[in-house]
């Protein structure tokens, strides 16, 4: 391919990656099993909103910049360079989704053995219309920036194996991912392992003899080296400049908040949350021609481990240990699986882009032994592959006994499949690593993949809302700058006004005095579906009952399920004296 035409149609891909991303950008979330929470929105910027209107980084006592600080800098530039509102906010997310394909892209014609030019352009164009990746690029929340800079960090490990300088700029660009949200700490642990790998083989002969391997080009091991100096200096500097100063706000935030607060950790619960990988959530299912693929791409990179490029072996630790991760933390939230959405990608193009043609056929003639130490891997793509296929059978069901049932038989039919495999190994793994599928029948596979994706993006813009963004601005006139307002809700009502919110969470937030804010003289909460639908049970009830003659003064309507939605204004004393208009000073 001639490189003016690779550039004409990769520009062409960005191009329509942002109109998807761009239009309607105030529009309300798919309110489908995308996940995404609207009202987390206002509260995940709620310090850097504090910065742009009132010069003040903390006003209350829910700071989220302690466990998202690159996030919260980044949109602290929005607002300050485009005003505080919904779309200002939502462009970092819009600007890191389409970083992220650019990286992407990237990276696969880095790491690709042959046909770079195409390998990259199906990746990027798989990636530029997933749904699910272009609904989160559209919400102001933080899985679109980490994924991104995880994105980042591997497309320069690519590059790193020709010019080992780049290794820096991974390991900067991890540390950045893990402190956008401290849920990429996985990647950490997957650069490190491949470059600690990479460094083991080359510099200890025993090693290489032991798994019969040749030794890592030079390229390869001053990489290892300069991405974990990058990645040192930086968290060191990080550090140094801003956890050990504010040690305390850290530590409960990462820690206490957010691993101690939340999860269990019996041997039950790793059973269930790792059981409800593919079936909980419907990331998997909607993209389940990606998941095939990146499938068939794992298994020819885990069978060719000695062999594999550093990227490859990345990619395939990316999934693996991200999948642990949830298994140990959480694995029933939607947002957790959007960081597999650019891997699974970047699989699926390599395994596509070089011919469909993968499996070594030397992996047919391997003996028992080797076949029952895959069984495992294996047994966890079919389980993900079966449980996603099935998940939509069961959509309409969602009761317990449902769930149980779609486990039981995912499960079943991986454990048959599986174990068939094994003993018809050389017949399945001979036929399959013969295949190749003609150019044609790629480019059909590629463009049935992007046809779902549009039609799943053209059925929400065609019954698209602004309902969120109209509540705001709704509230903006009621409420004069400065007003003082209690509860979540209140954060994620507050982007088309100035109102000064006091974010209520379980435990944690401004939780300790939420029954003693009479200088707070209204509440915002959720009417509709559930009265206080948007904290935990009970919380929000709590605070109503303090006020037995509270009385509703406005309702909006919202939109966060396929229901009807509606949120509240209460006024906690209608009885005293009518409120004082608020200021635009900075709080206290």
């Amino acid at each position: 391919m001639a490189r003016r035409q690779w550039l004409i149609l990769a520009a062409t891909i960005l191009l329509a990656a942002t109109a998807l991303r761009t239009v309607w950008l105030r529009a309300d979330p798919p309110n489908t099993s995308v996940g995404i929470v609207w009202h987390d929105e206002g509260a995940w910027v709620h310090n850097a909103r504090n910065a742009a209107l009132w010069g003040s980084w903390r006003t209350d006592n829910w700071n989220p910049v302690f466990i998202a600080p690159v996030f919260t800098a980044l949109e602290y530039g929005a607002f300050r360079a485009f005003g505080v509102g919904t779309w200002q906010a939502r462009t970092v997310p819009v600007a890191s989704g389409l970083l992220a394909i650019i990286a992407l892209m990237a990276g696969l014609h880095a790491a690709t053995r042959q046909h770079a030019e195409r390998t990259a352009l199906i990746g990027g164009a798989v990636l530029a219309f997933n749904f699910t990746w272009v609904a989160w690029n559209r919400a102001a929340l933080m899985e679109s920036t980490m994924t991104m800079f995880i994105v980042v960090a591997w497309a320069a490990y690519a590059q790193a194996a020709r010019r080992p300088l780049w290794g820096v700029v991974a390991g900067i660009a991890a540390v950045l991912a893990f402190f956008t949200k401290a849920a990429a700490a996985f990647f950490i642990a997957a650069i490190v392992l491949d470059a600690v790998w990479t460094i083991a083989t080359a510099r200890t002969a025993v090693v290489r003899t032991r798994l019969r391997i040749d030794r890592p080009a030079p390229a390869e091991e001053l990489a290892a080296w300069m991405t974990l100096a990058g990645l040192a200096a930086t968290a060191g500097a990080v550090f140094v400049f801003f956890v050990w100063p504010h040690w305390q706000e850290f530590q409960f935030y990462n820690w206490q908040m957010t691993v101690t607060r939340k999860p269990t950790y019996g041997l039950w619960s790793f059973i269930s949350r790792a059981s409800a990988l593919p079936l909980d959530q419907d990331v998997f299912s909607r993209m389940w021609l990606v998941l095939l693929g990146a499938s068939l791409g794992m298994a020819g990179i885990v069978a060719a481990w000695r062999t594999s490029r550093p990227a490859e072996r990345l990619l395939v630790l990316w999934v693996l240990l991200g999948l642990a991760e949830l298994v140990v933390h959480d694995s029933t939230n939607a947002r957790r699986y959007v960081m597999f959405v650019p891997a699974l990608v970047a699989l699926a193009a390599l395994f596509a882009g070089q011919g469909l043609r993968w499996l070594p056929e030397r992996l047919a003639g391997i003996p028992m032994r080797s076949r029952l130490v895959a069984l495992p891997l294996l047994l966890l793509i079919l389980y993900l592959l079966f449980g996603a296929a099935l998940r939509p059978a069961f959509t309409d069901q969602l009761a317990a006994h449902s769930l149980k049932a779609s486990v039981r038989l995912s499960a079943a039919l991986a454990l048959l499949a599986g174990v068939a495999a094994v003993l018809s190994w050389r017949r399945l793994v001979g036929r399959v690593a013969s295949i190749s599928i003609a150019p044609a029948m790629m480019v059909f596979l590629v463009a049935l993949s992007l046809a779902g994706n549009l039609y799943q993006y053209g059925r929400w813009a065609a019954h698209h809302t602004q309902l969120n963004y109209e509540a705001s601005v709704e509230l903006g006139e009621l409420l004069a700058p400065g007003t003082l307002v209690q509860g979540k809700l209140a954060n994620g009502l507050a982007l088309e006004n100035q109102i000064r919110p006091i974010f209520v969470g379980r435990g944690f937030g401004n939780y300790d005095d939420r029954l003693s804010r009479d200088d707070a003289r209204y509440i915002l909460t959720i009417s509709l579906p559930e009265e206080g639908r948007e904290t935990q049970e009970g919380l929000m009830r709590e605070i109503l009952d303090r006020y037995p003659n509270r009385r509703v003064i406005a309702s909006f309507d919202v939109d966060e399920t396929p229901q009807l939605d509606r949120a509240v204004l209460v006024d906690k004393n209608p009885a005293a004296a009518p409120a004082v208009s608020g200021s635009n000073r900075a709080p206290d």
